[in-house]
């Protein structure tokens, strides 16, 4: 890697939400702090809550599928997650969070991790559009896609404006209900 192994996650026993992103970006890299940049603004706006209960790990972990910041590409993005570490360290940290309700996939990789290939078709559009039927709330054990919050992704919520008029709601009222 560029720089040295700094692995960022939030996780305690009691957490009921677990949200799997990415990778920590450069700013949580420097700052030893998951979605610490505009794309932690725009998550915690889609989930209706405040900076202060995000991070809280009693009730919110946060698990990234590379747990270090990968570095940049050519073009400023960053670099797709690496294996190591959590092919190392991902089963057992999601051993240790047994009260987990919902799972907020967000992002690609995160989706291509938990979802059967079946659902994975028409990249993360196909699978958002897919939301109702991967969530089913019947269940105790619920998963959401979610595309990924980076303002890269601006122009993909204003041409899918159901995700805001319908999915959204249904996420804030489940986070509500389950941190209430």
């Amino acid at each position: 890697m560029p720089h040295e192994a700094r692995p960022i996650f939030q996780a305690a026993p009691s957490a009921r939400i677990c949200i799997v992103g990415q990778a920590p970006g450069a700013r949580a890299h420097l700052s030893g702090r998951p979605f610490t940049d505009a794309s932690g603004v725009r998550l915690r706006a889609w989930l209706g809550l405040a900076e202060a209960a995000f991070y809280d790990a009693r009730a919110i972990a946060l698990i990234p599928m590379g747990f270090c910041f990968p570095g940049n590409d050519a073009h400023g993005g960053d670099l797709p997650p690496r294996r190591e570490c959590a092919e190392t360290w991902r089963a057992l940290l999601l051993k240790q969070l047994p009260e987990i309700e919902l799972t907020l996939l967000v992002g690609q990789y995160a989706q291509k991790w938990r979802l059967d290939r079946k659902l994975l078709t028409g990249g993360v559009t196909g699978v958002v559009r897919q939301w109702r039927e991967i969530y089913d709330d019947r269940g105790r054990r619920r998963v959401m896609p979610l595309p990924h919050p980076s303002w890269r992704n601006t122009g993909w919520i204003k041409r899918n404006p159901w995700f805001e008029t319908e999915l959204l709601p249904v996420l804030r009222n489940d986070v509500a209900t389950l941190l209430s």
